[in-house]
């Protein structure tokens, strides 16, 4: 993961902005942004991963953000990221889905500040869509979390999740790198039980 900052220097914009990793089983870790103000060349420790876990994405947070954990298998856990308390960068984090179906993992991360976006979700044989934020309940931390996605043979596995506005483009780039590009606003809002379109 890559993350852009203003900078490193500043102690009041290092102490209240935060990092928050997750794992492909599900772990999320956050960690205020000054522990990183000092990264050597060869690099830092930044989370410990267990074995046979991955680090999946890391984002940059306010500490007032909400996070939402989508998994394969098209589920999905919301909460808000105070659930999460500050972390060392040595810690292994604290668990942010339970993940029940053999096979299942994480495949995103959003951590959401602003409250007009909905939540767009892509399956891998191309079929997506947008549901509201208000469709996810907030729950605790740790939860199995809700449907985002009726997967079906036509669907293919969750691959993807993102927070998008109306006047947002969406690029999608598939494995023999051809390029689609798309107008957000296009695509409808549908509850999050449904199978979605064709995108």
């Amino acid at each position: 993961a890559y993350i852009n900052v203003k900078n490193l220097v500043d102690e009041e914009y290092t102490n209240n902005n935060f990092i928050v990793m997750c794992t492909k089983k599900g772990t999320i870790k956050k960690t205020t942004l000054s522990a990183y103000s000092n990264v050597r060349a060869n690099g830092i420790n930044a989370i410990n991963v267990r074995d046979g876990d991955v680090l999946l994405e890391a984002r940059l947070t306010n500490g007032n953000c909400e996070i939402l954990l989508a998994s394969k298998r098209g589920k999905l856990v919301r909460f808000s990221e105070a659930k999460a308390r500050p972390m060392g960068r040595t810690a292994t984090g604290v668990r942010g889905i339970r993940l029940e179906e053999k096979g299942d993992e994480v495949i995103g991360m959003i951590c959401l500040a602003d409250k007009e976006a909905s939540v767009l979700v892509v399956a891998e044989k191309g079929y997506g869509k947008r549901s509201d934020i208000d469709e996810y309940r907030i729950t605790n931390r740790g939860g199995k979390g809700v449907r985002t996605i009726k997967l079906t043979e036509k669907t293919g596995f969750l691959i993807s999740i993102k927070d998008v506005v109306n006047g947002d483009d969406l690029m999608i780039i598939n494995k023999s790198g051809i390029t689609l590009r798309m107008v957000v606003a296009d695509l409808r809002v549908m509850g999050r039980a449904t199978q979605g379109v064709r995108l």
